[in-house]
């Protein structure tokens, strides 16, 4: 009877395990084993489903990253017919997020489609923007009601939420776990956000970065990678999707960084790069 009982118990958690790259982990480990800071990593290959993890279930902050589950909760509202891709919309300077976004340097009044609100958010991380896109979704509130019913549990938009204050003063624009980002880019791949067509959209969407400096930039230009980018001064984080030989997703995020500078010597850059170039070349072989 105590063997039956185990059984139970046992073989749902066989199940739900995902197996680990042995190798790939040793070689990540010892990359990231003296970084100042917290650190976070999450990968897999969607080829085999093996992965390398660490600290892959800590909360950390998005920053731009968040613009990801903004585009969700925007695509969705286009699938409900509330909004269409190349709908026009006026700029308002009220709208302003003071940077160097490039919406900001638009006149009051000017018109603007969706669909280059949508590229200005993704592709040049425009803050006016994607606060824009943020509140024309629902709100941080409908945006998170969304995650919830896709089964991100650990995945928020907390500015301009209400409710999320007090996980706005600790994280930021949002927060989310490397492998929870990570899922959600997996389920773009695999076409279970909102449909199969739109979610391939959003793939092609974020396949457009500007931002291809750093985890990005080792990928060869002939390798469609759909990525995404945050930085603020304490916390760098970066994820991709990439079509190599062998597909997979990276998602490395960061906190509580010593190394604070905007140059492109910061300790997370770096490392970003290099662990890039580890990964792309063992999916690669």
């Amino acid at each position: 009877m105590k063997k039956i009982f185990f059984l139970v118990l046992f073989i749902p958690f066989v199940l739900l395990a995902q197996p680990t790259n042995k190798k790939l982990q040793k070689n990540v480990l010892a990359l990231v084993n003296d970084y100042k800071g917290d650190i976070g990593i999450f990968i897999k290959s969607l080829k085999t489903g093996k992965v390398v993890q660490i600290n892959a279930d800590t909360v950390f902050p998005t920053a731009s990253i968040v613009k990801v589950p903004i585009l969700i909760g925007i695509i969705n509202k286009i699938k409900l017919g509330e909004l269409s891709f190349h709908q026009e919309f006026s700029y308002n300077d009220s709208m302003l997020y003071a940077g160097v976004d490039i919406l900001g340097s638009f006149k009051n009044g000017e018109k603007i489609e969706l669909s280059k609100l949508i590229m200005l958010m993704l592709s040049m991380s425009d803050n006016t923007a994607s606060l824009w896109l943020q509140k024309l979704a629902g709100t941080g509130t409908a945006i998170n009601v969304l995650l919830g019913k896709n089964g991100f549990v650990n995945t928020y938009v907390n500015s301009r939420t209400t409710g999320r204050e007090n996980d706005r003063t600790q994280y930021g624009w949002g927060q989310t776990t490397p492998k929870e980002m990570a899922a959600i880019f997996e389920k773009l791949y695999k076409g279970e956000i909102i449909n199969d067509s739109l979610s391939k959209k959003m793939i092609r969407l974020l396949g457009r970065n500007y931002w291809d400096e750093e985890a990005l930039s080792v990928i060869p230009a002939t390798i469609f990678s759909a990525s995404k980018s945050g930085a603020v001064d304490a916390s760098r984080s970066e994820i991709l999707l990439v079509m190599a030989k062998e597909p997979y997703i990276l998602s490395v995020f960061t906190k509580n960084n010593k190394d604070q500078s905007w140059n492109t010597t910061n300790e997370a850059w770096v490392l970003f790069r290099k662990l890039s170039k580890i990964v792309y070349n063992y999916y690669s072989r």
